[in-house]
C-alpha cells in the first residue's frame, strides 16, 4: 500500500496542481447573540507591542452545526491595551477583562482565583482548558481589504455562563459593516479583537 493511497481506492497522486478542500472558504460565523457550549483548547499569555494579555481559544461543541468552530478571545488583564483610547479607556477595559476572567475560571472550578495570584500558562492550562461552559457569541464584521465592496465576519465573545444555562441559537441576521467609530454590540471596526466590549454577564 502506497503512502497516498486514500480510503476510497483513489490515489492523492491523482489530483493534480489545484485542490480546494470541501466545506473551505470563509465560514458563516455563529448568529449574533447565540449561546453555544464550548470548551477552552488553548490558553496562554502572548504580547502585541511590548503588552501582555491572555489569548484563549475556544472550541464549540455544540450545536452540532458549529461544532469544533474555533472562537478567540483576547483578555488585557495586566497591560494597557496598546488600542484603548486613552488611559481611562484602558483601565475600565482591564477591569473588565479580569471580571471575564474570573467568571470563566469559576465555570472551571474557581482554581484561579482561589489562588489569588497572576496566572501562569501552566496553571490556566491545568485548570481552565476542557471545562464545558457557555459562551455568548456576537458578531463582528469589517470591509475586506483585498475585496473592495465585500466584508469579512467573524465572532468574539460577548460572556460566559455555566453549562446548565444551555444552547441556545438565533436566527442568523445581517451584521452591519464596520469603518470608523466604536464598535457596537453587533459590528466591529477594524480592531476587531481589541476595542470589542464586554457584556456584562460575568458572574454565574
Amino acid at each position: 500500500m502506497s503512502f497516498w493511497d486514500l480510503d476510497d481506492g483513489t490515489s492523492a497522486a491523482e489530483t493534480g496542481t489545484e485542490y480546494e478542500i470541501p466545506g473551505g472558504g470563509n465560514l458563516d460565523p455563529i448568529p449574533d447573540g447565540s449561546n453555544v457550549l464550548a470548551i477552552i483548547d488553548e490558553a496562554k499569555w502572548d504580547e502585541r507591542n511590548e503588552a501582555e494579555y491572555i489569548s484563549l481559544r475556544w472550541s464549540v461543541l455544540s450545536p452540532d452545526e458549529y461544532k469544533n468552530r474555533k472562537v478567540f478571545q483576547k483578555l488585557w488583564v495586566t497591560d494597557d491595551d496598546p488600542n484603548a483610547k486613552d488611559a481611562d479607556a484602558a483601565k475600565k477595559k482591564r477591569d473588565k477583562a479580569k471580571r471575564m476572567l474570573a467568571a470563566v475560571d469559576s465555570n472551571a472550578g474557581g482554581a484561579l482565583t482561589k489562588a489569588g495570584e497572576m496566572p501562569t500558562d501552566e496553571a490556566m492550562q491545568q485548570h481552565l482548558m476542557n471545562k464545558p461552559m457557555i459562551i455568548r457569541a456576537m458578531v463582528w464584521s469589517m470591509p475586506d481589504r483585498e475585496n473592495p465592496g465585500e466584508k469579512i465576519t467573524g465572532n468574539w465573545i460577548a460572556a460566559v455562563a455555566p453549562a446548565s444555562k444551555g444552547v441556545d441559537v438565533k436566527p442568523p441576521k445581517e451584521a452591519p459593516a464596520g469603518g470608523g467609530g466604536r464598535p457596537s454590540n453587533s459590528g466591529s471596526t477594524y480592531d476587531i479583537d481589541d476595542e470589542i466590549p464586554f457584556a456584562p454577564e460575568w458572574r454565574i
